[in-house]
């Protein structure tokens, strides 16, 4: 399996999906995001947003209400069916009953056209604060039974890891949820504070003081089975000063 090497590794940008078919707004917020440093995937109708999003990670979705010949409510109310991915609304209308019923359908925010993109960039930050701050490893892991990485198998229902070698590798708590928040952001950097967030199930688990210290720990159980095997995986990096990444793909068995 090849891996990725560690140094050319950073921090992934927040990837927005904006559907409007009006090309001035989708060109703006390409624009204006882009400039802010996010990744903007644009559309001009609903057809293609579950392509898009099986085939990419989007963190966030900008809806138009009215599209032509499909409704951005009927839209909202699938999406929100299978996922709790942040929606923001644009509307044309100002009418009150019209963003009730955006929010009512599942759309986290909304904005009236026309609207100033420095509001919509802050109203998308303050999203994405709020939805990272509440994905936790449970969420996650509802819905999935194992990772397999590395040859590595991580049985999320039996809370078991299994090495290279078949063994059943013992995990306490903490170490478990650890690795699933590495599993479930694989190849990206991530902070103490992210690592204490998704790992975080119960106030009594996981300290930030003490990050360094379980990583460490969990750190050590992989490399003395992986140091066996060829070739031979830095499973869990060091981003100096930045925070920790798992170095090698994942995949998803649900």
């Amino acid at each position: 399996m090849t891996t990725t090497s560690p140094e050319k590794l950073s921090a992934a940008p927040a990837h927005v999906l904006v559907v409007d078919d009006d090309p001035s707004i989708r060109q703006m917020v390409v624009d204006y995001l882009g400039d802010n440093e996010m990744q903007v995937t644009a559309l001009a109708s609903g057809k293609e947003i579950a392509h898009v999003t099986g085939r990419e990670m989007i963190d966030l979705l900008i809806l138009d209400l009215k599209l032509p010949g499909e409704s951005g409510m009927d839209i909202a109310r699938g999406i929100r069916a299978e996922s709790n991915m942040p929606i923001i609304m644009l509307t044309g209308c100002k009418e009150e009953a019209d963003r009730v019923m955006a929010l009512e359908l599942g759309a986290d925010d909304y904005l009236t056209k026309p609207f100033s993109p420095r509001e919509l960039l802050a109203r998308i930050r303050s999203l994405l604060r709020r939805s990272r701050a509440h994905e936790t490893v449970a969420d996650g892991l509802a819905k999935i039974r194992a990772y397999r990485f590395a040859s590595w198998e991580l049985n999320v229902r039996l809370r078991r890891l299994k090495s290279p070698e078949g063994e059943v590798i013992a995990l306490r708590n903490a170490e478990f949820n650890l690795l699933a928040a590495f599993l479930a952001s694989p190849q990206r950097v991530l902070t103490r504070e992210q690592l204490l967030s998704m790992s975080h199930l119960h106030d009594d688990e996981v300290y930030d003081r003490a990050i360094d210290t379980q990583v460490g720990r969990l750190r050590k159980k992989l490399e003395e089975h992986d140091a066996r095997q060829e070739p031979r995986h830095e499973l869990i990096h060091t981003e100096r000063g930045a925070g920790y990444v798992l170095t090698v793909p994942v995949e998803v068995v649900r």
